[in-house]
């Protein structure tokens, strides 16, 4: 059975969580849940009408794009707007139009729409390649390899630099083809904008470019550092294939002296002297953490550990604070610029990611984290970055803004993803703030198909009941296109709003929708307070939400019964709980911040798979099945597929890698067996063939070392305590080692408290 929310988000790139709306704020609070929508601005439509001119504006103060759900009288050619309820006259380019004629931006089939602006293309895309030289020889060819393969995959016109660091950062002049040339910083001094900017012989006129031809468009002075790729692409490829690890000794038991916050500061501010507000990325590859210079995140000697979780929380690391504040000040300079930052860690060990993460979450760029530059996940993830669309274009957008208007009904709280505030406060934002609130607009510097936000908001105080049958919100996202245009898409929703009491609201929550768009509160609160807080704010909105939504009787759990739509809810919230957003043990804080980097710009699905993991089941008696994500699904007889969209594992039973390990696949007559082993391989290989950043790719038995990545994912309801699963004995079933609650006790717990609670 299709779902109609994921049609809708297949129309609009959009899904709420409350699809009907109370018509009172106080009612509104009782739901608990806030109204939320995750949106999805640039999502891929091959149906989406691309109109060739500008849009049509309300007068201001309100601004908002003509759409779907404007009134209009086709004689007097004029439009009411839904928003403020002024009345506009159309231009005459539309005095053509007839109810039977209208434009496609009237049609209620295009509630999604895209502008091509008439404003003169800009820049084409810029990329500043930021490699690190202290690697070991296998690592530094591995990824001077990806470089030069990924200059072949940028536009012809797309202008490159490169910086490469160690101890010292090196500034590449590419417009000398007989003598390469670079201009070097010292590694442990911080240097100011226009430090960098004199020292590069730069200054503010260089930035001044002849308009019209933007591909020849660079000054002079610029085209030192910056040149088309078809012109450079020789010059470049020969400094990288030259490069050679850093020549700075190392002394004994220290590590390589490393100025990665230097280089990013030298970076930032070469672009700044040279492209202002053009679409640009800094692509930082980094192979270990700062050891020299400011943003240092641990010092050169190895008996000085880098900090693990419990140093953050006892405050006890003495880098820490200092490389944050350097980190933070350049990321928001980045941001202010519309530079876009993205960091590539080749490294066992952590490199700082937990310092560096607001380069990233501010700016909108990947943050991809490998073993090594030599691993497929490195690799695969880096060539996808630089996919390209039907027309051929970069899968990248630049400079987005987006901005949100509603109708009077409702008021904006805020949004949680990678993103800045633009500081543009109007009569529609809330005083309540979620996530970065404050702001009706936001900025993107960069912005992809696939990048997803969750937008915030709640039911005005003042609803006119008579007249406010539906509530309207619209999304307008300005973006420098990856071919120079600037384009504007606009997404235009409306919803029922009812009697606080109807069922219609019930009937029209969105379990998936909300899961995550609590999940993002939580963990945007988690990134801010420590987590015990965090589960009890969780637990307790589970609680109030299943006071009101439940039937049950007052001090009695068996009557507990949740409606359809909320039935799984709990269960999101459950598998939240144990994940790794929330829970820090056993990973680092590098990887903390990679994966709620990670979960803070997916779609409602990829979102769910991170925070309850599908699970498949393959055996002979049956075709492949999704079973439970619980420890009675782990029998001898079968093969698990599991996705938790980070790691892709394939688990065999006791008997099936017994059969496998006496080679019985190559055996004739086992040819169904050979089947078996091979479809789960099959299916694992279709998901890695559909993700942008590739999944570490497990593969285990019973019992070995790797089944620990499955283990901790499923639901413990057989561990050492108990006899079975879900109240039988299960004979068959992994018994899992651990004392955190199954989802049967978690369930137990909730129903008590809902009806022992006073509502």
């Amino acid at each position: 059975m299709s779902n109609p929310f994921e049609e809708i988000e297949d129309r609009d790139g959009i899904r709420l969580s409350w699809n009907v709306w109370p018509s009172s704020k106080a009612e509104a609070n009782k739901y608990i849940i806030p109204i939320g929508a995750l949106y999805t601005p640039l999502k891929e439509k091959p149906d989406l009408p691309s109109l060739m001119y500008d849009p049509i504006t309300c007068k201001p103060p309100c601004r908002a794009i003509l759409n779907p759900y404007c009134q209009i009288d086709v004689n007097a050619k004029m439009w009411i707007c839904p928003f403020c309820l002024q009345r506009n006259q159309f231009p005459p380019q539309y005095r053509e139009m007839t109810t039977n004629n209208l434009p496609a931006e009237l049609l209620g089939a295009y509630t999604t729409i895209e502008y091509v602006l008439t404003r003169p293309a800009s820049l084409p895309p810029i990329f500043l390649y930021v490699v690190d030289t202290c690697l070991e020889d296998e690592d530094l060819s591995a990824l001077k390899e990806s470089i030069t393969q990924s200059l072949s995959l940028l536009p012809p016109q797309a202008l490159v630099g490169l910086i490469t660091y160690g101890t010292m950062t090196h500034v590449h002049e590419l417009g000398n083809n007989e003598c390469p040339k670079s201009v070097v910083f010292r590694g442990g001094k911080e240097y100011t904008s226009t430090q960098i900017q004199s020292f590069l012989g730069l200054s503010s006129s260089n930035n001044i470019r002849q308009p019209g031809n933007p591909g020849k468009g660079i000054a002079p002075a610029n085209s030192r550092f910056f040149m088309p790729v078809q012109q450079c692409e020789f010059t470049i490829s020969n400094i990288i294939e030259q490069l050679q690890r850093d020549p700075w000794p190392i002394k004994p038991e220290h590590r390589p002296l490393r100025c990665t916050g230097a280089a990013l500061a030298v970076a930032s501010g070469l672009l700044e002297a040279c492209f202002q507000n053009a679409g640009s990325r800094i692509m930082l590859f980094s192979g270990g953490p700062c050891t020299e210079g400011p943003g240092m995140v641990v010092g050169p000697e190895l008996r000085e550990p880098i900090r693990s979780h419990n140093d953050l929380v006892k405050e006890s690391d003495r880098h820490y604070k200092k490389a944050i504040k350097f980190y933070n000040g350049l990321a928001k300079r980045a941001a202010e610029k519309g530079q876009v930052i993205d960091i590539f860690a080749g490294c066992l060990d952590q490199i700082g990611l937990q310092e560096m993460k607001n380069l990233v979450n501010e700016t909108g760029g990947y943050m991809i984290l490998s073993d090594s530059f030599t691993t497929a996940i490195f690799k695969q993830s880096f060539i996808r970055i630089l996919s390209k669309d039907s027309q051929g274009f970069l899968n990248m957008g630049f400079n987005a803004v987006l901005e949100v208007q509603t109708s009077k009904e409702l008021k904006i709280c805020g949004l949680i993803g990678s993103a800045v505030s633009a500081n543009k406060k109007n009569a529609c934002v809330s005083e309540t703030e979620i996530g970065i609130g404050g702001t009706c607009a936001w900025k993107f510097c960069g912005i992809t198909n696939q990048t997803t936000v969750g937008v915030y908001f709640e039911i005005a105080n003042q609803v006119n009941q008579q007249n406010a049958n539906r509530g309207l919100m619209q999304f307008v996202t300005s973006y420098q296109h990856s071919s120079g245009q600037y384009r504007l898409r606009v997404t235009t929703v409306s919803r029922n709003i009812v009697n606080p009491n109807s069922n219609e609201i019930i009937s029209a929550f969105d379990q998936e929708a909300a899961a995550v768009l609590i999940a993002r509160i939580a963990i945007f609160k988690a990134d801010i307070d420590n987590g015990p807080d965090v589960m009890k704010w969780l637990d307790r909105i589970l609680i109030r939400l299943c006071q009101k939504v439940a039937n049950y009787m007052k001090d009695d759990p068996e009557s507990f019964v949740l409606p359809n739509s909320f039935s799984i809810y709990p269960q999101f919230m459950f598998h939240l709980r144990r994940s790794q957003f929330l829970q820090v043990f056993n990973n680092s804080p590098d990887e903390t911040a990679y994966y709620r980097h990670v979960i803070f710009g997916e779609d409602t699905n990829n979102s769910l798979i991170m925070i309850q993991p599908t699970l498949m089941s393959y055996s002979f008696s049956e075709p492949p099945t999704p079973v439970l994500l619980d420890s009675v699904s782990m029998k001898p007889d079968v093969i698990l597929l599991l996705d938790t969209y980070f790691h892709i594992l394939i688990w065999h039973g006791e008997t099936i890698a017994a059969w496998r390990k006496e080679g019985y696949q190559d055996q004739p007559g086992y040819e169904n067996f050979k089947n078996l082993l091979e479809a789960p391989k099959l299916d694992a290989q279709e998901i890695l063939s559909e993700r942008l950043l590739i999944p570490r790719y497990i593969d285990c038995d019973q019992g070995g070392s790797q089944a620990r990545f499955l283990l901790s994912k499923l639901n413990p309801s057989q561990t050492h305590m108990t006899s079975g699963g879900y109240g039988v004995t299960a004979p068959n079933a992994q018994t899992i080692l651990t004392d955190d609650v199954s989802l049967q006790v978690f369930m137990s717990h909730l129903k008590k408290l809902t009806v022992s609670r006073s509502s």
